[in-house]
């Protein structure tokens, strides 16, 4: 390979994968809770076995105990594809009317309403003088943000925005082609190649659940037809892109893929902290996001990096930059350890500091409530239409 050469993986998961499954679902206990009260504290985990779903941890605020856990989890499989279909789909004499499904429309277990949903949460409203403590760090976490002078991605690396991307597509896909028969599972990997400024696809593999009698080769074609379709996108927005599609194109690669989410693997949130960040091209800090309000060092740090990163390359001050922040328990405020480029030399962080709010409280005052948080942890934190997301550079 050319010295200039180097390649970039990534992989994004679609919403009936087992992790995701998991962040939904404790993503969705953080909304439910800051409905009840902005400044309630939550953290929680999520395990998913079979037909089993367990979530333990903490949420306080007024009225905790009246947060239906059951019906978090089983919207969130619901809407994540799993289950019966409906009678309205089937007329006539369809067997999916007596049976529960049918060759167009397949039932994907675990169905909700057939889930076993196990919960040890400690429920109540926050202590004394806890709602003040909130604006502090109650944890030591440390964080990264990143980006790259690339508007048409929303500054992230090309491969991970690619392979996002990629994955809501394919995620479409499953509603407009019922002939395939996909089931809510799946996952995509996309090789990128950087040779300077010039990119291309190399290869890429998706495994996507499909029914057993399910059409292999219509599948093939239709994820052809997306991946040119979006190789088509990226090149319209990112410079240097090439449209071309790759030789190596494997679609699951290991066979047929029927028994999936919960019934194919176990799933736990917090478990995709680099498809939630920017892809392995970047270091993690290693704390998860979803399942913590954004009172937290984890959620609110993660946030403020990537804001603080992108505030560097937005104004200039170079092509790419990593800033990596830490909190010590009792910590109001970001504690900025590094801004570094793209190079690898340091930056001078006091230029952009004092441009930005890096306290816990301003994290957790300015976007507590403000956006679907079932989206979030489905399609990404750093897409460009978060409130986070958005800077006003002068």
């Amino acid at each position: 390979m050319n010295d200039m050469k180097r390649l970039f993986p990534a992989e994004f998961v679609l919403p009936g994968h087992p992790d995701k499954l998991c962040d939904t679902i404790a993503d969705r206990l953080v909304q439910e809770a800051s409905t009840h009260e902005k400044r309630a504290l939550v953290g929680v985990e999520v395990a998913v076995h079979r037909d089993t779903v367990t979530v333990t941890g903490r949420i306080a605020c007024e009225a905790a105990h009246t947060i239906d856990v059951g019906r978090a989890v089983r919207d969130t499989f619901a809407t994540a594809g799993y289950g019966y279909p409906p009678p309205s789909l089937c007329s006539g004499d369809c067997p999916a009317r007596d049976q529960g499904s049918c060759a167009l429309h397949p039932a994907w277990m675990p169905a909700p309403r057939d889930l076993k949903v196990s919960q040890d949460l400690c429920l109540g409203p926050l202590l004394d003088g806890e709602t003040d403590f909130r604006a502090v760090s109650d944890d030591q976490s440390i964080v990264t943000g990143y980006a790259v002078d690339l508007p048409g991605t929303n500054f992230l690396p090309a491969e991970q925005w690619f392979a996002a991307q990629m994955a809501r597509r394919l995620e479409s896909l499953r509603a407009e082609r019922l002939d395939l028969r996909l089931g809510p599972d799946g996952k995509i990997l996309a090789l990128l190649e950087e040779d300077g400024d010039s990119r291309r696809v190399t290869a890429v593999t998706a495994s996507l659940q499909q029914q057993i009698g399910g059409d292999s080769i219509a599948l093939h074609r239709a994820v052809l037809e997306v991946l040119g379709a979006q190789l088509a996108q990226a090149a319209a927005l990112v410079p240097g892109f090439s449209p071309d599609i790759p030789a190596t194109t494997v679609v699951n690669g290991a066979g047929n893929f029927a028994v999936g989410g919960p019934e194919g693997d176990n799933g736990l949130s917090g478990k995709k902290l680099v498809c939630d960040a920017y892809g392995p091209r970047v270091a993690i800090g290693g704390g998860a996001l979803s399942g913590k309000d954004f009172y937290k060092a984890d959620r609110a740090g993660a946030l403020l990096a990537r804001r603080l990163a992108k505030l560097v390359v937005m104004t200039g001050g170079a092509r790419e930059c990593t800033a990596t922040l830490a909190f010590f328990p009792g910590d109001e405020r970001a504690r900025v350890l590094s801004l570094v480029d793209g190079g690898g030399a340091q930056l001078d962080g006091r230029r952009w500091e004092p441009l930005l709010d890096l306290s816990l409280a301003g994290v957790g005052d300015c976007y507590t409530g403000t956006t679907d948080l079932t989206d979030v942890a489905r399609h990404g934190h750093f897409v460009a239409e978060r409130p986070w997301e958005t800077l006003t550079v002068v």
